[in-house]
């Protein structure tokens, strides 16, 4: 008997993997894809099956730890944020020529808009890149059961499925049902064709060949895929393409049912046989996607002359930030809806560091030091502490992404910058800070690195973070001399302790660390009420 459940979009995932034999979920925390994680670590059925569910150092060990689960014939989920596909893009490309064994579903969650990260990219460009089917959901019901079929075409095909949400489809919620039927997990077993699991030019060339054919299979799949089809209309003025979550937005515009043709697109290779079908059809085409104009883009030269397209790359939907359906609706030239003006009586809130938050303490303490040296440069990085930049404190240059603090200051430092001033959080320095950090130790760089150690992943929620009670070691394997990694404690009482630490590691000239630790405020009071 089927269950209903009220879901996010990322629960709906999480508990589809499940549902499809899951055996392992690989992940590091990001907004919009944490929940899907967190999902799978508090659900019974997790527990009772021992589905692996720790948090990866970073999204690259965490895709190829799901590899490795796929090589062995089980089930794996990867996680993770847009950005997040970037730093594992090189195992992610090489799972194109392994290809998958056991299924292998990546999730990948974009941010239009920008809610909480650095860009806006659209993960689509991956699959297309990699040459690897896409599924990209409409709503809760369709992500709950495409998380399932996604695992089942992972293996019909041996290709891994990149499944791409967007931040309203992750972060909203809708009854779901489901758990008609609950998959056992995939007993152990390893590729018919080992050769292929080993990417020497001589394997790779063969493999490659093989991809661009199935690539033509993946194409063909998809114009006969349950998720994406063709809907006649009878006003044969327009057709529409809507892509995702976008076909949710264009039928809340028509709840009696569109009056233009529309080609509905979940799943591809972008499935052109019915897009030409649509061309035929109508006089001009509107194209509605979430993110960036890829489908739009690569309209061109499919349909006969004489066929106009509308959307994002002439304005006829805003080329930058979140669809919705009052774009969509203004696109369809349909009148506004009636506006709500928002309460005088709430006033505008920007982010800021909680009250009582270490990160307080010693941006105040570094603050105090760095005002009595002219050429100070400090470089952030990627977490609550990015928030120092903003007043009252007002201490960062710059924040570009994961781990780019430490390196960052290493090539300041190497143009003549002093002092060159790193701050990390601990997660991010495992995440990608200890490699830059090496660096500068071999280069023996005049940087003082400084890792602001909360003990957990903050931003995201208060995840395990993979460093906790680790760093010490850590900087000294990675050959900081240890005279020079010191540790203070972020509170009012300690400035003048931490100023005197700060102030002596930026006069020393060579590679030290100074390690910031006080627990988060929220995770402290979680604890305390435990």
């Amino acid at each position: 008997m089927a269950d209903k459940n009220l879901l996010l979009g990322d629960e709906a995932l999480a508990l589809g993997a499940l549902h499809a034999g899951l055996s392992g979920v690989y992940a590091y925390p990001g907004t919009p894809s944490t929940e899907i994680t967190e999902y799978i670590q508090l659900h019974p059925l997790a527990r009772e099956r021992n589905v692996h569910r720790d948090w990866s150092c970073n999204e690259k060990t965490a895709m190829e730890g799901a590899l490795g689960m796929s090589y062995a014939g089980k089930r794996a989920l990867v996680c993770f944020k847009h950005v997040g596909l970037n730093v594992c893009a090189d195992p992610f490309m090489g799972s194109a020529m392994t290809g998958a064994n056991g299924g292998l579903v990546i999730a990948s969650c974009d941010d239009p808009s920008m809610h909480s990260s650095q860009n806006e990219q659209d993960s689509r460009f991956y699959g297309a890149f990699a040459m690897m089917p896409v599924f990209e959901p409409s709503s809760q019901q369709e992500t709950y059961e495409m998380a399932r079929e996604a695992f089942d075409y992972s293996e019909k095909r041996g290709i891994p499925v990149l499944m791409r949400l967007t931040t309203r489809m992750s972060h909203s919620r809708a009854v779901v049902e489901s758990g008609a039927d609950i998959r056992e997990q995939n007993q152990l077993h390893y590729p018919a064709n080992p050769r292929q699991w080993v990417t020497l030019p001589v394997n790779a060339r063969v493999r490659n060949r093989q991809l661009i054919k199935d690539y033509q299979t993946f194409e063909a799949d998809a114009a006969v895929s349950r998720f994406n089809f063709l809907k006649e209309g009878p006003d044969k003025s327009m057709g529409i393409i809507a892509c995702g979550i976008a076909y949710n937005y264009l039928m809340e515009n028509f709840p009696d049912g569109c009056p233009y043709p529309v080609l509905k697109v979940s799943q591809y290779p972008f499935p052109r046989e019915l897009a030409v079908k649509l061309s035929g059809m109508v006089k001009t085409l509107l194209v509605l996607e979430e993110g960036q104009p890829l489908v739009e883009d690569r309209l061109k030269g499919v349909f006969p002359t004489g066929i106009t397209v509308h959307g994002r790359l002439d304005n006829s939907v805003p080329r930058d930030g979140e669809l919705t359906p009052d774009a969509v609706r203004a696109a369809l030239g349909l009148p506004a809806l009636p506006e709500y003006p928002a309460s005088q009586v709430v006033a505008p809130r920007p982010p800021a560091l909680c009250q009582g938050c270490g990160h307080r303490d010693f941006f105040t303490a570094l603050n105090n030091v760095l005002k009595d040296y002219e050429g100070a440069r400090v470089f952030g990085d990627i977490g609550c502490y990015t928030l120092g930049w903003m007043p009252p404190f007002r201490s960062l240059h710059t924040c570009v992404e994961m781990g780019a603090s430490v390196t960052m200051a290493l090539g300041s430092a190497y143009s003549g910058t002093y002092p060159a001033v790193a701050v990390i959080g601990d997660s991010t320095f495992t995440h990608s800070g200890m490699t830059g950090l090496l660096d500068a130790v071999n280069g023996k760089a005049d940087v003082t690195v400084c890792i602001s150690d909360n003990l957990t992943t903050g931003m995201t929620g208060g995840q395990d973070s993979a460093g906790t009670g680790r760093l010490e070691a850590i900087c000294e394997g990675l050959g900081v001399e240890p005279e020079h990694i010191r540790t203070i404690v972020p509170l009012p009482k300690n400035y003048p302790d931490m100023e005197k630490v700060i102030r002596e590691e930026i006069e020393y000239h060579g590679v030290s660390v100074i390690i910031s630790r006080r627990e988060c405020i929220q995770t402290l009071k979680r604890h305390a009420k435990k």
